[in-house]
């Protein structure tokens, strides 16, 4: 080993422990993505990069009235000075900041291709040309006066902000999006003047909640007061929440907002019409969403739709044209928004950098109470920056006022004296500062030199250092200036041109806030299913099948053996089908799960959770609005709703309770305003409707009283029409009220023995 080698000797050897030197060199990662790449900082809703691009720009002189410059001169400007990584990533986010559709408020200026909404590329960075809009140049104002720190870039060579004076509320304004290390951040754009309008309120009273910093009413038509009404994105689209939901989702800083589409229908005549889309969701590929929608199309899983083109230009307009004029236009927007990217919910995580430091999850309310402390905090650096420049001219213009005053002897003293300096401060008792003001006058400017001039700039400088004190003396008059600040910003991007009604081009609020159109659920999932007649099969051992057609031929054959017909009957496959078991229990199949007609079917059992042991006791098409009457085996029942029968599970509703050995027996349709009730003991019983109960679910009262056996069959009628049953071979008998007087009395008495021609298995259709 030479004298000079400072290596360590082969056989040294450090023993590390691996699980604290992953979880120290892991945090380091995490942290450095968490506040130098992921998260924007609360005071200028930036990223690194981002403020990055900002400031090389300003470097270069890209101010809105200046003209562009190439994008790779920026994008190797920010890699060379501040921001040593590939220029693919840089120029993606400046060209982030160009687009239109991607920020509420765009900081860059593109001139060339920077990409558009059906998710094309921005040409490369050589073709494209830059500079900042005027927003940009408000989030750099007054970075020149001391308003923020900087720090050394990563090469010390240079120095960059450590955040912009932002005199915009640019976090909430444009929004922001990023996933860092065990978090992440989404914060979407919102409206400027909204965002003044609830600042003011802040500084104000600085203790409102969220809830009074929220619009009261949204459904109003906007307004320069308005304060947050919710998100307001670059493309529209229509926000369906309710306020609840919104300030719920603001006092957390979690949550998510719904959008949709905007959308009219298009009159073509002859009851022929077509929908229109003019906005749609925040982050969605037009193309993409064209692509989708024909994918479901031709997979038929929108019915409703027959075609859908793109006849965007500038704007977007998307057509969708029905299957027919008679098609509800609310049912197939509301399929298509359950299918598509037509309906959208934007996910709300305030996790910003707080002081640029700390990941904080913040509620709305937090993060403009930032931004009002970070202007405050810019207000007084830049005044204290004014108040020196002012401290220093002051002294110079003294200086000037006696060198004008004493003009002879100045000139003498720097003509004759070898010190010149040192006499000027000796003979009039001036600081160093101004003596040197003094020496470095050229002899031209001595004719400026007047009195009146010099006194006057005094005078003025004087005034306003008095003002800058003033100013910074009180806390309340720190905030007052700030509400003027925040009230010209406002004033700057306003919803309305001067006419008042003409929307501005880029303050007008664009995302719509109201309800969703309301449409009945059964007839949004109705749309989803192709409507086909169909033959429902039940055989007696509970296979079902559904053959297409109404005239469906049943072949014996197609059972298995020792299997046979129990009931068939015609449905269509937007029906929905109701099968209650022996227990009480009623289940709800939707007829178009059903099997087709090939085969033998399936098992009713493999589509709902029946319980061991429980029979099948009826199948029927359900028929909103309509009730039934249902009965145990020992007679008791009730009537029930339909509507109230329908179950949302395989494990289907309860509804009549029994317990063993009894068991659901009947339930037949409630038409009439008399029930006709008859035991296995062969008694007949008629009792008004009225004394029969409505429930949902129960035991039910007692229908006819039995010594021994229990109910064979119910049937409703109205008394004007009179009872009719039918016999074996088919015969129809009726019976008129007035004839049936031995057989009338009140429910639960016992009956006596029915009429001559009454069927011997004691059922009404025999």
């Amino acid at each position: 080993m030479s004298d000079t080698d400072t290596s360590p000797p082969a056989d040294d050897q450090r023993i590390v422990d691996l699980k604290q030197a992953l979880e120290e060199r892991y945090l380091s990662y995490a942290l450095s993505t968490i506040t130098q790449r992921a998260l924007p900082d609360a005071r200028d809703g930036l990223k690194p990069v981002h403020r990055r691009i900002l400031h090389a720009m300003r470097l270069l002189k890209l101010d809105p009235s200046q003209g562009y410059k190439k994008s790779a001169r920026i994008v190797g400007d920010v890699i060379g000075k501040f921001h040593p990584h590939g220029d693919s990533s840089i120029y993606d986010a400046l060209v982030r900041l160009a687009q239109d559709f991607s920020l509420r408020y765009p900081l860059v200026d593109g001139q060339g291709n920077f990409g558009n909404i059906d998710g094309d590329s921005a040409a490369a960075m050589r073709y494209t040309e830059s500079r900042m809009t005027e927003v940009a140049t408000r989030l750099l104002e007054g970075i020149t006066e001391n308003a923020i720190d900087f720090k050394p870039t990563y090469d010390g060579e240079d120095d960059e902000p450590v955040v912009l004076p932002s005199n915009f509320p640019n976090l909430l304004a444009n929004g922001s999006t990023g996933i860092a290390v065990g978090m992440a951040t989404s914060v979407p754009p919102h409206n400027v003047v909204e965002l003044c309008n609830a600042s003011l309120k802040l500084i104000h009273n600085p203790n409102a909640t969220v809830d009074e910093l929220i619009h009261q009413d949204l459904s109003a038509p906007p307004s320069m007061d308005d304060l947050i009404r919710g998100p307001d994105f670059p493309t529209g689209g229509q926000l369906v929440e309710t306020r609840a939901s919104i300030v719920q989702s603001y006092e957390t800083g979690r949550g998510a907002f719904r959008t949709r589409a905007v959308w009219h229908k298009e009159e073509k005549g002859r009851g022929v019409y077509q929908i229109v889309v003019t906005q749609i969701p925040y982050g969605v590929q037009k193309s993409r969403l064209v692509e989708k929608i024909a994918e479901l199309l031709l997979a038929k899983k929108l019915p409703l739709l027959k075609d859908v083109r793109d006849e965007s230009a500038d704007d977007i307009r998307l057509i969708l044209e029905p299957r027919a004029g008679t098609v509800d236009a609310v049912i197939l927007m509301e399929q298509l928004f359950k299918l598509t990217e037509l309906e959208l919910r934007f996910g709300l995580n305030l996790n910003v950098l707080d002081r640029g430091t700390v990941p904080r999850v913040m509620s709305i309310a937090d993060a403009l109470r930032a931004w009002l402390d970070h202007r405050k905090e810019v207000l007084v650096r830049r005044s204290q920056y004014r108040l020196a420049q002012i401290s220093a001219r002051l002294e110079v213009l003294e200086g000037y006022i006696i060198a004008y005053l004493n003009l002879d002897e100045v000139i003498r003293i720097i003509r004759e004296e070898d010190d010149a300096k040192a006499s000027l401060i000796a003979t009039f008792e001036l600081t160093d500062n101004q003596a040197e003001a003094i020496l470095n006058m050229r002899l031209r400017s001595l004719r400026k030199l007047e009195e009146m001039e010099l006194r006057k700039e005094h005078k003025n400088l004087t005034e306003e250092r008095g003002k800058l004190e003033h100013l910074l003396s009180s806390d309340k008059r720190l905030w007052g200036e700030i509400a003027k600040q925040v009230e010209a910003l406002k004033k700057s991007y306003p919803l309305f041109e001067a006419d008042g009604t003409t929307p501005h081009a880029l303050g007008a609020r664009r995302t719509s806030v109201g309800a969703a159109p309301t449409a009945d659920a059964a007839e949004i999932t109705e749309a989803f299913i192709e409507r086909e007649p169909i033959t429902v099969i039940l055989s007696e051992k509970g296979w079902i099948r559904a053959p297409k057609g109404h005239n469906a031929t049943i072949d014996e054959k197609a059972f298995k053996s020792g299997d046979k017909l129990r009931l068939s009957f015609n449905c269509e496959t937007t029906d929905k089908l109701l099968m209650m078991t022996t227990d009480g229990r009623v289940y709800t199949i939707g007829a178009d799960k059903l099997p087709g007609g090939r085969g033998q079917g399936e098992p009713v059992r493999i589509m709902v959770d029946m319980e061991e042991g429980q029979e099948i006791v009826a199948l029927f098409v359900h028929k909103p609005g309509t009730r039934r009457v249902i009965a145990s085996s020992a007679g008791y029942g009730f009537i029930v709703n339909e509507d109230d029968l329908i179950a949302n599970t395989r494990k289907g509703k309860q509804v009549l309770n029994v317990s063993a050995p009894e068991e659901a027996k009947l339930i037949v349709p409630c038409d009439g305003d008399r029930v006709a009730v008859i035991g296995q003991n062969r008694k007949l019983l008629v009792f008004p409707m009225t004394q029969l109960a409505a429930m949902t679910r129960g035991k039910g009262v007692r229908l006819q009283r039995y010594k021994d056996g229990g109910i064979s069959d119910i049937k409703t009628f109205y008394a004007a029409d009179g009872l009719t049953w039918m016999d074996s071979s088919g015969r129809t008998y009726s019976k008129p009220t007035e004839e049936l007087v031995d057989w009338i009395g009140d429910r639960a008495a016992a009956g006596r023995q029915p009429p001559t021609g009454f069927p011997r298995n004691n059922k009404f259709v025999g």
